[in-house]
């Protein structure tokens, strides 16, 4: 073993004995509760799984085939059940290992890459002073969105005993005595027995008020204690108070697209319960501050202020008489618990004293906050402001009393369908969809500027028309109420046109969100949300910045926006872009729509600050990967302090479910803005770079388009050897997995698309088309010099780098050996072997192409945490594969007319949890 293996494996030593440990109370729980033959079957599986793995041992190929073949239902699923858990808890243990080695590394005094010391680090170097970073951050907004696409598979109550066995492997490495570290053991037994006879699914398909619940316990745990504390450190590193910049976005109660289950009702809903979490939270901070500031009048001065608001407080206790703060404290509890009774249909959980006057607004919550603070402050009191009361006014400044704020978002065809039966019960255009886009945009304009109302008086509206119009008044009411932060944005999917954008301010016109006339150089309209164009296909971010451009054109636009604020967001498409045209093409053009709207906002004589939206999924195939490097390498200038992203599904868990994982997420986010928007823009592509990747997107989305869209039968062998019919009954979300009733791959989710490919291992959209690309490149003569130059792009350009990062990631989990199974499913096996014949072929040529840009031959050369991870995770991934397999084998068999039970359906689903689990970030 050389030194630096030697090294790693002591590193590691700590994570291997947390699997083990784990692993073993895993084993005694099965046994316990299943039996030896049952515990003796798991063991069997796991050993054929790894030589069929390890030495692509045929003969344990049959064996395992054989021994699959022969469990009954009930054996196959709690077989199914032990590999998921078991992945669920390496899961754990990699996790607490990362947040130890995190912890190890600021002992020693090391500055790790992403966080805010590194990235202070590399301004100093750069000569950005802290009063820049400071300034910058006084304009911008970055926003983590958790969205309403959920293939997050585990159960609330799954997560929540995770965090406890998290918490528990963490207090085995505080030097525990022999009898408190077989308490802990026991303590653990006792949550791996809690999972084990927990239900691992759901039963049910969430609703729109289960998804909202299942955000609201990142918010509890993680985002409200841990948001003012990554300010708290900011502020240190400046020196001076930074602006609240750091927003956690929703879609979630307001995302319409494509789920007719998201109404009005459900947007307050969503609201009540933030509302409630916000202030519930509070409640609970002010009650132990309570018990924290009992300092007496006698030994202590106090501000005039405090003794004001002591004067005016309900608690007239004789115990009391002499302290103050307790007394201000309870008066603002009291306002807060009745601004909680006024806002929600929710109780305070300890009751309040009646009399005062509730808060109507966060700001007047938070003045009595200052007054307690800045009396504290006079008075030798800082280190308890520091101690808690510094993280509740950051709380309440950065989630006030909405907690989130909300999107909202619908389908363009939506809102054309409702603008064109308003214009038609108006007698104002009968059939608005048969006219051009000149047309239409020229209608609209003269609607925009009609201060009369569309809708006729009595007329009856069909439902779609009546619940997007409620929809409207809903959020203008609720703005009113919770503030400008509580809903800033309307999304446009499918934006293909400015009509598209037309059409959404019309609606936004009727119902009071804009106000004012808008069509002249003298507009007075104002509008409460941003209309957000959001480009997906190919074609759609090739236009964008066209489209942007026609928009700022038209009469009053520029006005409203500047009178609303100034600032115009843009989202950007990866999962449909992807789905499209390939992974590089997608990655490409989403690049060079960025560029093409950072030099139309330039170009403007009163410039617009420019939000780019990016759309993020958790597999590579959707935009996934590190978002520290993935901020790093976006086009130079287009960041500017200000980035949204979505995140969605698993990886919300995998980010959030942890507080300490939690923070350190968001503190990427803020490290790669921070380095994106201040340093020099020292990787600006130079032109030969640029020719490259255009050359290599244009040969790259031949090659995917080919298998995806012109193979004959590719959707029939997608269809048949994935999981994607399983997938769509799985009660993981509360929208469908199709746009439309169909087989298209043009109308599928990219959700599911993505899903299944991972589910078998084969990562398709993460990957396909890439080698095809680099070989049509190096092909017709100059090859030396054509392969120096991309690996020139792989050395010295930021965004290629952090691609071919990406596609090392994805190639490192794939499996085509287990993929070969699933190609089994495949009813006409001579279209399936033509279709995996191409799949393996391009598998190879990306391999190599990978290799022969990197230098690396092997995968995750440069990343060996991840590779280590894989390695200790496959073993317990790849019988999940062989049995998922072996149950739609069953479940195929059964649609031809031979019974199965509903067992094998449960089966498939766990399995399915099971996959997702073990490589994390396959939605």
């Amino acid at each position: 073993m050389s030194r630096a293996d030697a090294q790693t494996a002591v590193v590691n030593r700590p994570l291997i004995e947390d699997i083990r440990l784990l692993g073993r109370i895993l084993g005694d729980v099965v046994r316990e509760n299943e039996g030896p033959a049952i515990f003796a079957v798991v063991e069997q599986v796991r050993q054929l799984s790894v030589a069929f793995r390890l030495e692509r041992d045929a003969a344990a190929g049959r064996k395992l085939d054989a021994l699959l073949e022969g469990l009954s239902d009930d054996t196959a699923v709690t077989v199914i059940r032990a590999f998921s858990y078991f992945s669920f808890l390496a899961n754990i243990a990699e996790d607490r290992h990362t947040a130890r080695r995190r912890e190890a590394r600021q002992l020693a005094g090391e500055i790790e890459a992403g966080t805010l010391s590194s990235s202070f680090a590399h301004l100093r170097r750069a000569k950005v002073s802290p009063k820049r970073v400071v300034k910058l951050l006084s304009t911008a907004w970055v926003s983590p969105v958790l969205t309403a696409h959920p293939t997050e598979v585990q159960r609330r109550s799954i997560l929540d005993a995770a965090r406890v066995i998290a918490e528990l492997l963490a207090q085995r490495g505080t030097g525990l005595s022999p009898g408190q570290m077989a308490l802990n053991e026991t303590a653990l037994r006792g949550r791996v027995t809690q999972l084990w006879q927990t239900r691992m699914i759901r039963t049910s398909r969430l609703t729109v008020a289960d998804e909202i619940e299942n955000a609201l316990s990142y918010y509890q745990t993680t985002f409200l204690p841990q948001v003012p504390r990554l300010y708290a450190e900011l502020e240190t590193l400046t020196g001076e108070r930074v602006a609240p910049f750091l927003r956690i976005g929703n879609w979630i109660g307001g995302d319409r697209d494509g789920n007719p289950n998201v109404t009005a009702e459900t947007l307050e809903r969503a609201f009540q319960r933030q509302c409630e979490t916000a202030l519930q939270y509070y409640l609970d901070q002010l009650q132990q501050l309570g018990a924290e500031l009992s300092m007496s009048q006698g030994l202590t001065r106090m501000s005039a202020g405090v003794l004001k608001l002591a004067a005016a407080s309900p608690d007239t206790s004789e115990h009391r008489l002499d302290e103050p703060y307790r007394k201000a404290l309870t008066l603002i509890y009291s306002r807060l618990a009745g601004t909680l009774r006024a806002f929600t249909p929710a109780t305070p959980l300890r009751p309040e004293l009646p009399g005062p006057a509730p808060y109507a607004h966060p700001e007047e919550f938070l003045a009595d906050l200052r007054v307690v603070e800045q009396s504290l402050l006079a008075n030798h009191g800082r280190a308890l402001v520091d101690s808690h009361l510094g993280d509740l006014l950051r709380a309440v400044e950065v989630f006030g009393f909405h907690l989130a704020t909300v999107d909202l978002r619908q389908s363009s065809d939506k809102h054309e369908a409702v603008v064109a039966e308003l214009l038609r019960v108006a007698h104002l255009e009968p059939d608005y969809s048969a006219l051009d886009e000149s047309h239409r945009r020229s209608l609209l304009q003269r609607v925009l500027a009609d201060p009369r109302s569309l809708r006729v008086r009595d007329a009856r509206y069909s439902e779609l028309s009546q619940q997007e119009l409620r929809i409207f008044e809903t959020a203008t009411r609720l703005s009113a109420r919770f503030g400008a932060h509580a809903l800033k944005h309307a999304i446009i999917s499918h934006t293909e046109d400015v009509s598209d954008l037309l059409e959404l301010m019309v609606l936004m016109k009727e119902t009071g969100v804009i106000t004012g006339t808008l069509g002249t150089l003298g507009t007075d309209a104002r509008t409460a949300l941003i209309p957000v164009p959001l480009f997906e296909t190919i074609g759609d971010l090739r236009s964008a910045s066209r489209i942007m451009n026609e928009y700022f054109q038209l009469p009053g636009v520029l006005e409203l926006l500047h009178a609303s604020g100034g600032e115009q967001d843009v989202m950007l498409g990866y999962s449909d872009s992807n789905k499209d045209g390939g992974v590089f093409t997608s990655n490409w053009e989403l690049y060079r729509a960025e560029v093409a709207l950072r030099q139309l906002f330039r170009a403007m004589k009163k410039p617009l600050r420019l939000r780019l939206f990016h759309g993020r999924g958790g597999t590579v195939g959707r935009g996934g990967g590190p978002s520290y490097e993935a901020i790093l390498a976006q086009p130079p200038g287009t960041v500017g302090g200000q980035f949204r992203l979505t995140e969605q599904g698993e990886v919300i868990a995998s980010h959030y479910a942890h507080p300490e994982n939690g923070r350190r997420n968001l503190e990427r986010l803020v490290s790669g803005v921070l380095e994106a928007s201040l340093l020099p823009d020292v990787h600006d592509a130079p032109r030969e770079f640029i020719d490259a990747a255009d050359a290599l997107s244009e040969a790259g989305m031949k090659a995917y388009r080919s298998l995806v869209y012109e193979s004959p039968g590719f959707v029939e062998v997608f269809t048949d050897a994935t999981p994607l019919l399983e997938i769509a009954d799985l009660n993981i979300g509360s929208r469908p997995a199709s746009r439309k009733s169909g087989g298209a791959i043009e109308d599928l989710r990219a959700i599911p698309w993505s899903f299944s490919w991972s589910q078998c291992r084969v990562g398709l959209p993460g990957w396909y088309g890439f080698g095809s690309a680099v070989t049509a490149f190096l092909a017709g003569g100059e090859k030396k010099a054509k392969l120096e130059l991309l690996r020139r792009m792989a050395k010295e350009w930021p965004f290629f780098r952090a691609l071919l990062s990406n596609l090392d990631m994805v190639l490192a989990k794939t499996d085509l050996g287990i993929a070969t199974r699933y190609a089994t499913l495949v009813r006409n096996q001579k279209q399936g072997r033509v279709v995996f014949q191409r799949i393996t072929e391009e598998w190879q040529r990306t391999s190599e192409a990978l290799s022969a840009l990197t230098g690396h031959s092997t995968r995750l050369a440069t990343n060996p945490e991840l590779a280590l991870s894989l390695k200790h995770r496959f073993p317990y991934i790849d019988p999940l594969n062989h049995l998922q397999v072996e149950l739609l084998r069953r479940l195929r068999k059964s649609a031809k007319g031979k019974p199965v039970s509903e067992r094998v359906r449960r089966g498939i689903h766990i399995s399915i949890n099971g996959v997702a689990a073990g490589l994390r970030n396959s939605g």
